[in-house]
């Protein structure tokens, strides 16, 4: 079978044949231009920042790396922590993941709790 794929403006046409691939041709891709001018859309309000997403300045988040649910916290809010200090546990996909501290501080705010659902790039505690 041969296939086409376009990946940053160029075009490649490849042949797939029992698990072995061959390029036949690469092109140039050009989108074409919109055949009229776009309708200027309302501007759209940002969502305020929820408590979790704020982060004062000089502090470090220390973010969920994927979507999971927390199993454990083992810090709490004024405790110290050093670079690499196991700040949680977070299941996700059916495995137990470590999150450490990526510097040495003080836990300045704990922003989810044991049990809770975070998605990827929550934060999880904030370091000052």
């Amino acid at each position: 079978m041969i296939y086409t794929v376009t990946i940053n403006d160029k075009q490649y046409e490849v042949e797939v044949e029992k698990g072995k691939a061959n390029l036949v041709k690469t092109t140039d891709f050009v989108a074409a231009a919109p055949a009229a001018a776009p309708v200027a859309a309302a501007p759209v309000q940002a969502p305020a920042a929820s408590p979790s997403q704020a982060v004062a300045a000089g502090t470090t988040a220390v973010d969920s790396p994927m979507p999971g649910t927390i199993l454990d916290l083992k810090v709490a809010a004024g405790q110290s922590v050093k670079e690499g200090d196991l700040i949680c546990i977070l299941e996700a996909m059916k495995m137990e993941n470590e999150i450490y501290s990526p510097c040495a501080g003080t836990i300045a705010q704990v922003l989810t709790s044991k049990g809770a659902s975070v998605d990827t790039g929550s934060h999880i505690v904030t370091i000052s």
